[in-house]
This record gives structure tokens, C-alpha cells and sequence, in this order.
């Protein structure tokens, strides 16, 4: 079929019904079994053809559609739901102690009725449960507090190993409940490329995850690659009247495989504690084997039917119990000490290693984080560091093995200079860290103040990454922000980064920062393309945009010691532009709300610095916002202060503070004794619930809200 052809309506039912099933087939075959029967281009060019037919006859989109799985819906709020059973957790044990008084209280109270176990992995991800009816998926919520979650439908639909439409015989109603994991390849290729892109790095895959779940655009949840497994089968209405094979645990699980569902193959029958202490043992050492993260097995009585003669404790099954593993520490010599230099100055000690295997990874290098840290530790030439990887994806040296201290080893003193310039450190008073005071002329200080300047926080220029601003920096066209206002079309279009000569070993060390941390890869980070004539437009036109910007972000971009978001929009309402904030002395500025003296002093340097004056007049001069716009709508809030909380159906959390501030009002992080209102959306913190009840805050809802303000 031509695809670029308008069939008529009867025809393209029946060609989106035969893309349909050919690319569920491929799915099914690729993401079950690990057998690719089509290249990607080809898989490709179908998916393209039914995505143009569904855009062409949209009454032929279903919500079952393969097409569903490259996402685009977009949910600002996660409508909550009540689960229709309860998704209750399980006791957890580090003791096999314990898993031995399990087992016999379990026989004890079956009292020679014969049954066996079932033990199986236990992922280290976020739990979902996913509600099925006639076979196809309707509805996905997360675990929530156990009685309540979020829906994550739109989400959940773009994950390949969630069925949309099960296969062969099914229940016509049930839930289907399991772990989202993160495997690491694709973790580790994620954060490379949010590094890449200027972004923070995630810390572990199970908080990527559960990030992931929560995207408000389903398009870019859908490129994380995440993995659904599947690991209960739950029946709304009991298990009367089920076929025989749902009356194990684990013939449930085989049922499963059959209707589409991806479960891992590593779940295990056992008749006895020596059983279960052998399937334990096993998966201490393999799970680092593993292509995603466990932290423990789960044992649960397999014959389902005895689930309810066991019964319940307060928190959780009789039935189940979770066995954890403890966190992995191994010994490793200590080869040297280099450090980093982070974007404000910040000097971090960063232990390289002998390699070795933990957690999955090979280890080499791990943060000291600071001289006091090194103190405490008394870290000596020569020694053995002690590395532990728990639930975390970052190594952390968590002592010294002294039995295998040399006698004469020699105290490592903290460096005295920057690693990369040279320059004599500094440490402030009441700081555990030492940095360096020449940001101006120290490589990864303005590399770092470069990213903090583009970043979406920031200036929000985007097509701006590391990478970019390397080559832009490499290439001698940019040695500060207000060197970005002057790029032309002709310098960038054929900038190559092929031609980056390598960085010296200490900028390499800053390059690395977050791969050090995380102890992974060795490989350096992909280089920059060469900029296309389209690149150039999209560069120029973003920093056209930035603009618009306005003063508090500005303020904020400039990456001022001290300065964060909150301080730098504190800043700029205070003072109301750039030329005031400039001339002010050190007590003016201390006068602002939630500026202390070590902040007003930072300000007050990093303006009284001419070559900073100089930087500002030329943005200046290009056009960036230097003074505060009056974006009110209405005084309506006038004197009040409102505390946010929750989630919203009509806002997101910022917008619903701009939206305060654009009605006169104050939007406020924590409840005091002057705070107006608590507005308090669905999943409010009970913190703040209690705390306002406590002071006589009274609560607005959203509809409240709305009514205060007049409405949109």
C-alpha cells in the first residue's frame, strides 16, 4: 500500500486492523521472547502508516492501539483513585531468623494441611496495579499510600511489557499487579544523555522510575524504556467460580504468560525452608547479574485458597513475607586522591580506586565528599577503602579496612591549591568545603556557570548543552554569558566538535563528576556534531527568546554564590532592577526577607567585581529583562499569604504560585502563625495538615480558590 494514499474508510479499517496485529506480534515477539522478526526501519514505516491513518480517520484510534505506546497525551494533574482492593505491603525481614519463625508459624497454623511456597524476586522499582476488563487494559494506578493512588493510564500505555490487549483466554475482570523497574542500560544511557543536555543526573533507577510514572507528557515517559513485571493477579470479586490453574500463586503467574504479560522466569515452587534458604543464597550473589534491580526475595504460600485462612495482621498478609538483602560491601585499595571542581568553586575529593565488581557495576572511583569527611575517616596512603551499594545506584566509601593498614602509612593532607587553576582555596566560616575563588578564570567554574546560564531554570535556552557550549568555548567564541548575545549565524553554522582537542586530565575529573559519583562507565561522553545550518537557527532563535525572560530568572542565571531560585525573585521584587540590586551596600541587602549576611556579602562581591558590571551592561544591552514587570491581574490577595500543598486539577504547583502572586497575594513554603490560607489540593501534606489545624490555618480548596480570584 502506498503510504501516502487516502484509502477509503472501509479499506483503512482494514489495513489499521492488519497493522494492528502484525505490529503486536512484532511487539509481543520483541519485548517477550527477545526476538526481532523485522528491522527497526521496517518496524517503523508500519507503526508510521498506522499513526497516519489513526491522524486521517480518527474514529479508528483505539485505545488499544500500538500507537498508544509512543505516548502524546498530556495530564498537568494525576486524577487520584480508591484501589478497589487494598495493595497492602509486606513485613520485611533482614534475619533468616525470622524467615525460619515464618515458615513455622505458617505450618502451625495450617496445622498439616499440605501446601507449598513460591519464592520470587523482589524488584526494587515503583508498584503499579493495572485493572483489566474483557481483555483489554483500562486503567493503571500507582500503589499510592495502599488505599489511594494516582492514575497513570496514559503513562502505563507507553511501557512495551503492559499489555493493551491480552492474548488467548483471560478473566473478564481482574488486576494485574507489579513492579515498574528501570533496567539498568537504559538508566545509565538516560542520565548520559541528561548530562549531555546539561540536566542533573537521577540518582538511582527506582526514583527514575517512579519520575518517569509522573511526566505530564506521556511522549517522554515513553522514551525511557522502562519494563513493567508482573508479580500478582488479583480477582475483585474472590476466587469463586475461577478455572483450576488460579488456585496457586504460581499457576497464575503461568496464566499470565499466556494472556502477554511479561514475568520474569525466575519465580521458584519450594517445599521447605531448605528450599527457600537455597533460592536466598542463590539470588545474594546472582541479582547482581541482573539487567534491573532487586533488592530481596519475596516468599508467599502458593495455594491461594489459604490466603484468607491465614489471614491478616494490621499492615500486611500472614501469607507473604519479603526477605532484603543487605547492602554489598566489599574492600578495595585506595590508588590517589584527585579532586573536582564543581560549577561554583566547590573543590570535592574523589577516591580512585583499585576497580572492583559491586552492585552490578565495576567501581572505581567514589566521592570523600569534603576535608572533614576525610579527617573523620583518617584516610591514609595505601589503605583499604570499604564500599558499600545498597538501594542506591551511587557507591559510598563508608570506612577504612584498618586490619590492612600499612604501619607506616602516611596521613593524606587535603590539597591546598585548585586542581585546575592553581589558585590558593579558601573556606568559608561554618563550611565543610573549600572552593576556589577564581570564577572567572577557572575552566570548569565557567563551563559550569556557562550550563547554569542556559539551563531550563534559568535562561532556558535548550539548544544549548554542555557539548555545545564546549565546543562554543573550545572554538574561543564564548568566555562568558554575554558572549552568547554575540554569536552569529556564520560562526556556528559548520562548528565541528570533532576538532575539541582533549581536556586536561583536572577538567576531565570535572567532566566525569557525575560518573565518578556514581562509580559506572569509563567511556568519555560522546562529542558534540558538527552545528547544522538548522542548529544555528534554533541556537540564535532561543537566545532571541531568552529575552523574554524575566528579572528574577536573570538574577538567578548569573549563578551568584549563595543565590538560588527563591533568593534571586527575593531579590529582584525587593530592589526592582538590576542598576538598585548593583549600587546596593552590604546592609541594604541584608535588609531582604531570607538573605543572611553570607548572602548579602556574596551579592555584594560578585557586583562590586567590575568584570561582572561589564558582563551585565552587555546583556543589558542586548535586551535581557533587568527590571521587575508588574504581572498582576488583580489585588484581590492583597496582604495574604498562602501555603500550597497537594495537587490540583486546573494547576501545576508553579503555576498555581504564579497565579497567587499575579492576584497580590504571597505564596509561602511553610505554615506560621501569619499564613492566610493552607491550599490544600488532593494528596496535601499531613504535615502541613497538622500543623495548620494546630495554628488555626484555615484550609482552601481549589474551587475556593478560583471563587476568591474571580475565576480563570
Amino acid at each position: 500500500m502506498d503510504l501516502f494514499s487516502t484509502p477509503a474508510p472501509d479499506s483503512a479499517r482494514q489495513r489499521v486492523a492488519e497493522l494492528t496485529q502484525l505490529i503486536d506480534h512484532y511487539n509481543y515477539e520483541y519485548y517477550m521472547n527477545d526476538r526481532s522478526l523485522v528491522s527497526d526501519f521496517e518496524f517503523d514505516a508500519l507503526l508510521r502508516e498506522l499513526m497516519d491513518l489513526e491522524r486521517q480517520y480518527p474514529e479508528l484510534s483505539l485505545p488499544t492501539s500500538p500507537s498508544r505506546r509512543v505516548g502524546g497525551e498530556v495530564n498537568k494533574t494525576f486524577r487520584q483513585v480508591t484501589h478497589r482492593l487494598p495493595m497492602l505491603s509486606l513485613g520485611n525481614t533482614y534475619s533468616i531468623e525470622e524467615i525460619e519463625d515464618f515458615e513455622a508459624r505458617t505450618r502451625k497454623l495450617l496445622d498439616g494441611t499440605p501446601f507449598t511456597y513460591t519464592c520470587e524476586l523482589k524488584y526494587d522499582g515503583v508498584a503499579i496495579g493495572l485493572t483489566y476488563r474483557r481483555g483489554e487494559l483500562v486503567q493503571a494506578v500507582t500503589r499510592g499510600n495502599g488505599a489511594v493512588g494516582d492514575d497513570i493510564t496514559a503513562n502505563a500505555r507507553t511501557i512495551p511489557t503492559i499489555p493493551l490487549r491480552l492474548r488467548g483466554d483471560f478473566p473478564a475482570d481482574f488486576e494485574a499487579r507489579g513492579e515498574v523497574v528501570y533496567p539498568f542500560e537504559a538508566f545509565e544511557a538516560m542520565n548520559h544523555q541528561r548530562e549531555a543536555d546539561g540536566d542533573e543526573p537521577f540518582a538511582n533507577p527506582r526514583n527514575a522510575a517512579s519520575g518517569s510514572l509522573k511526566l505530564q507528557n506521556s511522549a517522554e515517559c515513553a522514551k525511557r524504556k522502562l519494563m513493567f513485571c508482573m508479580y500478582f493477579m488479583m480477582f475483585p470479586d474472590g476466587d469463586t467460580g475461577l478455572a483450576p490453574q488460579y488456585s496457586t500463586h504460581y499457576g497464575r503467574l503461568e496464566a499470565a504468560k499466556q494472556m502477554g504479560f511479561k514475568v520474569q522466569p525466575y519465580i521458584r515452587e519450594c517445599k521447605d525452608i531448605d528450599e527457600i534458604k537455597a533460592f536466598i543464597d542463590h539470588w545474594d550473589t546472582a541479582r547482581w547479574n541482573l539487567p534491573f534491580g532487586i533488592d530481596g526475595v519475596v516468599i508467599k504460600v502458593n495455594q491461594t485458597p489459604l490466603w484468607d485462612r491465614l489471614g491478616m495482621t494490621a499492615k500486611s498478609p500472614r501469607w507473604a513475607i519479603a526477605y532484603k538483602f543487605k547492602a554489598e560491601r566489599v574492600s578495595t585499595p585506595l590508588l590517589e586522591v584527585t579532586y573536582q571542581v564543581g560549577r561554583t568553586g566547590v573543590v570535592t575529593p574523589v577516591a580512585n580506586m583499585q576497580p572492583v565488581w559491586l552492585g552490578g557495576t565495576t567501581v572505581k572511583r567514589a566521592t570523600l565528599n569534603n576535608a572533614d569527611f576525610m579527617a573523620k575517616l583518617d584516610i591514609r596512603e595505601g589503605d583499604h577503602l570499604l564500599v558499600e551499594k545498597g538501594g542506591e545506584i551511587i557507591p559510598k566509601i563508608v570506612g577504612i579496612d584498618l586490619d590492612q593498614r600499612k604501619p607506616d602509612a602516611r596521613p593524606i593532607a587535603y590539597t591546598q591549591v585548585c586542581p585546575v587553576c592553581g589558585t590558593p582555596l579558601v573556606r568559608a566560616e561554618g563550611e565543610a568545603g573549600y572552593y576556589c575563588p577564581n570564577q572567572d578564570g577557572c575552566l570548569p567554574q565557567l563551563l559550569g556557570h556557562l550550563e547554569h546560564f542556559v539551563s531550563r531554570k534559568a535562561m532556558d535556552i535548550d539548544s544549548l548543552g554542555s557539548e555545545r557550549l564546549r565546543m562554543l568555548y573550545d572554538a574561543g567564541l564564548v568566555r562568558n554569558v554575554a558572549d552568547l548575545y554575540d554569536l552569529r549565524r556564520e560562526q556556528l553554522v559548520g562548528l565541528e566538535g570533532s576538532k575539541l582537542a582533549e581536556p586536561t586530565a583536572a577538567v576531565a575529573e570535572f567532566a566525569l563528576e557525575a560518573e565518578g559519583q556514581g562509580g559506572g562507565s569509563t567511556a568519555a561522553a560522546p562529542r558534540a556534531a558538527t552545528i547544522q545550518e538548522k542548529g544555528a537557527d534554533n541556537i540564535l532563535k532561543a537566545l532571541e527568546e531568552s529575552k523574554q525572560v524575566p528579572f528574577e530568572r536573570v538574577l538567578y542565571a548569573l549563578g551568584i554564590r549563595y543565590v538560588g531560585e527563591v533568593g534571586a525573585k527575593k531579590l529582584a521584587r525587593y530592589f526592582g532592577n538590576m542598576e538598585a540590586l548593583m549600587d546596593a551596600s552590604v546592609m541594604d541587602l541584608a535588609q531582604v526577607e531570607d538573605v543572611g549576611e553570607v548572602t548579602a556579602v556574596a551579592v555584594f562581591d560578585f557586583f562590586n567585581n567590575p568584570q561582572h558590571r561589564q558582563i551585565v551592561e552587555r546583556l543589558k544591552n542586548a535586551g535581557l529583562q533587568m527590571e521587575v514587570v508588574d504581572t498582576r491581574i488583580s489585588n484581590v490577595l492583597e496582604g495574604m499569604t498562602i501555603v500550597v500543598s497537594g495537587t490540583f486539577e486546573h494547576f501545576s504547583r508553579d503555576e498555581i504560585k504564579t497565579s497567587i502572586e499575579q492576584h497580590g497575594g504571597k505564596a509561602s513554603g511553610s505554615i506560621s502563625g501569619k499564613t492566610t490560607y493552607l491550599l490544600a489540593g488532593a494528596k496535601v501534606g499531613p504535615e502541613k495538615l497538622k500543623k495548620a489545624e494546630k495554628l488555626g490555618v484555615p484550609l482552601l480548596t481549589e474551587e475556593g480558590y478560583l471563587e476568591l480570584i474571580g475565576g480563570f
